[in-house]
């Protein structure tokens, strides 16, 4: 919701004001999640947090791809989308300092340590300015008293500008989802996995000294992730300056539900974390393709609005996804336990719903073949200025 909201009002008051709402929104919400004293405290401060990360994105890219001249623009953009793998780098390393420390209170660290952006605002209001590019299309708005800035119903009334607007909606769900849906649910394996090899190396290992560990090596799994995320966009985002940007896209959806089965398929133990490094580049670098694409399909006066609708649109989707991978994976597992031999063990039985989670993921990437199905009736933005009334 944040997105939709924040996305239209950047176009309506400016990028740079905008932006810095939405990082002191989740910054101070980020941090007050830390004082939550019951269950529903919490979930409002992480639904308002939700709020301000959604704006962001579309107003980012809105920003940059306003302010830089085409020939820079697409490397900028890609470079942006790149560097939100180092935020979620430092994020994992963060939470491998505080692994041995009490579970009872960590996670209140992290929390804080997350407010930390909220000092960024006065950078953000003291130096950015607005774009010309936005100025002069305000200026035009108001003179001729006509097109609104950051309208709904001009995104969705003019067929020039509903059509980008639906079909990238439909190319993001797929990458959204994708990632949301099934891979950051990676962690649903690797937990298992390496809790077996921590016990396999220690059988008289503590419970404590197995929960820091799991800790560990799960934060070590996202930093491996985002290490791969990072050269997955920064890869993506020069191929598509050199070949354009739907054959890329093409590639990298086909690459993401191929690495995205053979992870589920093949990941065992803590000496296969490299592959989660090879998912995270090809999911991720998808997303380097949405910074660079999205804003190249709408005008000035729609940039952020347009941006932000289908970047966010995915996430009202892939929200179902704990739901649709839980219930896939009850189904394949309920079967699975059913086929085993009266005499099978809980150990077993733990086996064949750990398979079948495996095999549920495996079915919901094939959502990525959503985005090439929409690929051939998007236009190819390759060498052309943003597009403008």
């Amino acid at each position: 919701m944040g997105g939709l909201i924040f996305g239209s009002v950047g176009d309506r008051i400016g990028r740079a004001k905008t932006l810095s709402l939405t990082v002191l929104i989740y910054s101070l919400c980020t941090g007050l999640s830390a004082f939550a004293q019951d269950i529903t405290q919490f979930m409002i401060y992480r639904a308002i947090t939700g709020l301000g990360v959604g704006g962001v994105f579309g107003l980012a890219v809105a920003l940059v791809a306003d302010s830089l001249p085409d020939h820079a623009r697409p490397k900028a953009l890609g470079l942006l989308q790149a560097l939100s793998a180092v935020g979620n780098v430092t994020a994992g390393a963060c939470a491998m300092a505080l692994s041995s420390a009490d579970p009872m209170v960590s996670w209140k660290y992290l929390f804080l340590i997350g407010a930390a952006p909220a000092f960024l605002c006065i950078f953000i209001m003291v130096r950015l300015k607005e774009p010309a590019k936005w100025i002069a299309a305000r200026e035009a708005s108001r003179a001729v008293g006509g097109k609104a800035m950051g309208s709904y119903g001009s995104l969705f009334g003019e067929a020039r500008w509903r059509r980008p607007a639906l079909l990238g909606m439909i190319l993001c769900v797929a990458g959204v989802v994708g990632l949301w849906g099934v891979g950051f649910f990676s962690g649903a394996l690797i937990g298992p996995a390496i809790e077996k090899a921590l016990k396999a190396a220690n059988p008289a290992i503590s419970a404590a000294e197995l929960n820091a560990g799991k800790q560990w090596w799960t934060a070590a799994n996202l930093i491996v992730q985002n290490i791969g995320a990072f050269f997955g966009m920064v890869v993506f985002s020069k191929l598509a300056a050199i070949y354009g940007r739907r054959v890329i896209f093409a590639c990298g959806f086909l690459a993401a539900f191929a690495v995205t089965i053979f992870f589920y398929k093949n990941f065992q133990t803590k000496s296969d974390i490299w592959m989660t490094g090879l998912m995270g580049f090809c999911q991720l670098g998808i997303f380097a393709g949405f910074a660079i694409y999205l804003p190249e399909l709408f005008p000035t006066r729609l940039r952020s609005t347009g941006t932000s609708f289908c970047y966010n649109v995915g996430r009202f989707i892939a929200a179902t996804g704990p739901i649709t991978l839980g219930s896939l994976q009850k189904l394949i597992g309920d079967k699975a336990i059913a086929a085993l031999p009266a005499t099978a063990d809980a150990a077993a039985k733990a086996d064949a719903q750990l398979n079948a989670f495996r095999s549920a993921a495996c079915w919901l990437a094939g959502i990525y073949f959503l985005g090439l199905i929409v690929l051939p009736f998007l236009p190819e933005t390759k060498g052309r200025p943003l597009p403008e009334e």
